[in-house]
């Protein structure tokens, strides 16, 4: 590495790094349980590169202290458009424990290696702490925990039936699999002036919406309805439908948008 580069030259993961930039104020904040590292092994570069690539204004906290005052999810103050969540390049409980409930010893996403610092279930701790913190501030979460954990899902930790991770964390939306296109297709509308709120037709993206809506509309797309976490909770073999007709649509180039209700 270039020891003359300025400091400049990588995303902020400080508030003194980001007026260093001479910026008063943030476009999107990316909250996540890995280090930051400028590669792109580590989903939190790549995805900060793509949204600074759009025009905006990013900053990352990598691997806030979620047990003290929250100065962590504090420092950087509200983002103007969304705060960004992943665990990291693995799903959290993965990276702390062993196929036999053991916990490990050593973090490869950490400096040092070092364990114990992320939560476990990451993308449910940051994004309640997010929502408490600033609830008017939409929250978009992703990687592969994210990612995994989209519909009624079974949790081999707590060996139980766990509902999507929307209705968990309280996020606003979800992007799954390799998010660039749809989050450059997210930022294209924001920058537009559309409401996030209003975001209900990108593909690969989740969210949650009152069982008394209207559906939103897209005539290129089929729908299909899985059965509802209710009813999974009750019976295995609706599980089983369900994760059928997951990996199947998964696998298509054309996928049909999947509703599944909960509550």
């Amino acid at each position: 590495m270039d020891a003359k580069r300025p400091l400049t030259d990588w995303l902020p993961i400080t508030r003194k790094e980001v007026l260093l930039r001479d910026w008063e104020d943030l476009d999107v904040i990316i909250i996540s349980g890995d280090a930051y590292v400028d590669h792109p092994a580590f989903g939190n570069a790549v995805i900060g590169r793509i949204l600074e690539d759009e025009g905006l204004r990013v900053a990352i906290v990598p691997q806030p202290n979620w047990h003290d005052d929250l100065r962590d999810f504090k420092k950087m103050g509200a983002p103007r458009m969304f705060f960004g969540v992943t665990s990291g390049c693995m799903d959290s409980m993965v990276n702390h424990y062993t196929a036999a409930r053991r916990k490990r010893s050593t973090d490869a996403y950490t400096p040092g290696g070092d364990s114990g610092f992320r939560p476990d279930y990451a993308v449910k701790v940051y994004t309640r702490i997010l929502k408490k913190l600033y609830p008017d501030v939409p929250v978009l979460i992703g990687g592969i925990e994210a990612s995994l954990r989209r519909v009624t899902h079974y949790d081999y930790w707590a060996d139980k039936l766990f509902p999507n991770i929307l209705e968990m964390s309280g996020a606003d939306m979800l992007v799954y699999g390799m998010g660039e296109l749809p989050l450059r297709e997210i930022v294209r509308l924001l920058k537009k002036g559309v409401p996030f709120a209003s975001l209900k037709t990108i593909p690969q993206t989740a969210f949650q919406i009152p069982k008394d809506a209207k559906l939103p509309v897209n005539k290129n797309w089929t729908d299909v309805t899985l059965h509802s976490h209710e009813r999974c909770l009750r019976d295995k073999m609706s599980y089983a439908a369900n994760f059928k007709i997951v990996e199947q649509e998964s696998n298509k180039v054309q996928a049909r948008r999947i509703f599944q209700g909960v509550g």
